[in-house]
């Protein structure tokens, strides 16, 4: 029986090879894997000016001769994404991008796979007027390869501006560290404190026998926990500045247990994703916070209980403003590195069960205006420069403020990083409108 090249084999190869023709005309160098491929049919690189610039786009191309897609209408479609392209996406350390082609219109359509699909969420929604193939999309492509983590991110202006900023804020040290010998480790020191009948605190650190804090440890229930008369004041300095990777790590650890005693009366810690939060007030209950913007005073639910569509006057959920911190020596000072995102509790206090599908449904929201908000929001509320603003039934801070933060630095870009490439791809088509709303809202006044 001779060999035969089978229909869909064809029409993979003529869907790759205009793909190439495509990325070639908006200024991509794209390079093909040929048959040795798993769910990546090719690498687009960016080049400017005919230079390239070694930062890579992978490509899955997935090509059809006639017909429609699911749901197809004047203004779109879906695609549904198969699991095992998916599993495999999923450990790339490049933006992966799903291009679809149809011979029989020349259409492409494109769009960025999400690092945090779940299976249950493999539905993209395809529009027709913004995820179009072409000239236009390059710069989108393009920004795929800009870093959202690391050091920083820069939050694009709005208006077409040049000046970004980071997600950064300086933190200014108290001046003096106090240093003490303790018999315990960290573990049994904890569960001292936890069996005396004063209130506990943990805002301190122990390594190798030696407990550091920036509090006195003789004045408090941590007297119980060192040896008192072995107790050194030194320069915070001598200890944050250390040149030793663990001391330095160790220091970071010492910021985020003073971070969680400070703001213990308005954040919570979630253990599991690691994330601070603004923690409810009282059950199924929203929680605004009033701060002045760049140019404006605004204010936003930094918890928000949502009720339930389908039966009114329930709560489905309740959404809090969180972030992800990170502490990081920088020269000679130190930064707090938030990542904005979002936690999900059942009724403001017990955590949601499903949290995933929440959080991606909302993120996929977030444009550059809500991003930037929330970065402004969160340097308002942790350097105090609202406080002045607590009406005259709200609880005085039980803490005093010892770590400080500056506002985020900014910087000039050459270019305006295209919103879509801030946007997250929306895999899933879900009704949003409250969701969507205040997105925009949460980007006014800046």
């Amino acid at each position: 029986m001779a060999k035969q090249i089978t229909k869909s084999q064809l029409m993979g190869e003529i869907g790759e090879v205009a793909a190439k023709g495509r990325f070639l005309n908006m200024g991509f160098q794209f390079d093909g894997r040929g048959r040795l491929e798993a769910g990546i049919d090719g690498l687009a690189e960016v080049m400017v000016d005919g230079v390239p610039l070694a930062q890579m786009i992978g490509v899955q191309v997935k090509a059809t001769d006639v017909g429609k897609y699911a749901n197809e209408d004047e203004n779109g479609f879906t695609y549904l994404l198969r699991t095992a392209d998916l599993e495999y996406w999923r450990g790339s350390n490049i933006p992966i991008i799903l291009v679809l082609y149809r011979r029989t219109d020349e259409s492409f359509y494109w769009k960025e796979i999400p690092r945090d699909f779940s299976v249950e969420q493999r539905k993209l929604r395809f529009n027709k007027a913004n995820d179009v193939l072409n000239i236009d999309a390059a710069d989108a492509i393009a920004q795929l390869t800009v870093p959202k983590t690391g050091h920083g991110y820069y939050v694009p202006p709005l208006g077409g501006g040049e000046e970004a900023l980071v997600n950064m804020l300086p933190i200014e040290l108290p001046d003096e560290i106090y240093v003490a010998s303790t018999p315990y480790a960290a573990s049994q020191a904890m569960a001292i404190l936890f069996d005396r009948d004063e209130e506990p605190r943990f805002d301190w650190s122990i390594k190798g026998r030696t407990f550091w804090s920036f509090h006195d440890p003789r004045k408090e229930c941590t007297r119980h926990i060192i040896d008192e008369d072995q107790v050194d004041v030194i320069d915070t300095a001598d200890i944050a500045l250390h040149e030793d990777r663990d001391e330095q790590n160790n220091f970071a650890f010492l910021l985020k247990q003073l971070m969680r005693h400070q703001f213990r009366d308005d954040l919570g810690w979630f253990k599991e994703t690691k994330i601070f939060y603004f923690l409810a007030q009282a059950e199924n209950t929203s929680r605004s916070f009033k701060y002045l913007a760049t140019k404006n005073r605004t204010e936003t639910d930094v918890v928000k209980a949502s009720e339930n569509k389908k039966e009114p006057g329930q709560i489905s959920f309740v959404r809090h403003h969180a972030f992800t911190p990170r502490f990081e020596l920088m020269l000679d000072q130190w930064y707090l590195i938030l990542s904005p995102t979002y936690h999900f509790t059942n009724n403001g206090f017990s955590p949601h069960s499903y949290p995933s599908a929440l959080l991606a449904g909302k993120k996929r929201l977030d444009n550059n205006a809500s991003l930037r908000g929330q970065v402004i929001m969160w340097h308002r509320f942790l350097s105090g420069s609202e406080d002045g603003n607590r009406d005259l039934f709200s609880p005085e801070p039980s803490t005093a403020k010892v770590l400080k933060f500056g506002p985020p630095p900014s910087v000039e870009l050459p270019t305006t990083v295209p919103e879509k490439a801030w946007s997250s791809p929306k895999p899933i088509v879900v009704d949003d409108d409250d969701d969507a709303e205040e997105s925009k809202q949460e980007g006014l006044g800046l």
